[in-house]
């Protein structure tokens, strides 16, 4: 194996974890904040897969933006996490019926017989993925993205 790919297994496991706690921590401030360190490992993985527009844009929009503004609020208000909570086992059954229907999704799509990955081409030389994207926004979704700019 590669060291990249040691780098990429580290960060994939970081952001495996961070997953799991943003959703099991108790803690809303806790949370989010692990929701910041998933933003990071993910674009670190963005970053080692050679696109560094969408690492820097994970991090500068998602974590330098919204987080911020995500963790100022859930500091400042008060959130009883105990009332929250009252209605947990109300939903389980119906929760635990869809993440069964997930895990048979995504076994099927992992098994083989729906999803054919064929190998990656090779890009050429003085390729960037970065000119790329904005060559495909201003061509083919020229409307869409002006559109999502007014609004």
């Amino acid at each position: 194996m590669v060291f990249t790919d040691y780098v990429f297994y580290t960060l994939a496991a970081i952001l495996l974890f961070a997953g799991l706690r943003v959703i099991t921590t108790r803690n809303p401030v806790h949370a989010a904040l692990f929701l910041v360190l998933a933003f990071f490992t993910a674009s670190g993985i963005w970053l080692l897969l050679e696109a560094e527009f969408l690492g820097i844009a994970l991090v500068l929009v998602y974590v330098g933006a919204v987080m911020v503004l995500f963790l100022f609020v859930v500091m400042m208000l008060d959130i009883n996490v105990d009332k929250l909570r009252e209605g947990f086992w109300e939903y389980l059954p119906m929760a635990g019926f869809i993440g069964i229907l997930m895990v048979i999704e995504m076994a099927m799509v992992l098994s083989g017989k729906y999803f054919d990955a064929s190998d990656a081409a090779t890009k050429p030389l003085g390729y960037s993925n970065t000119a790329e994207l904005g060559r495909v926004i201003y061509t083919e979704y020229l409307l869409p993205f002006e559109l999502a700019s007014v609004v």
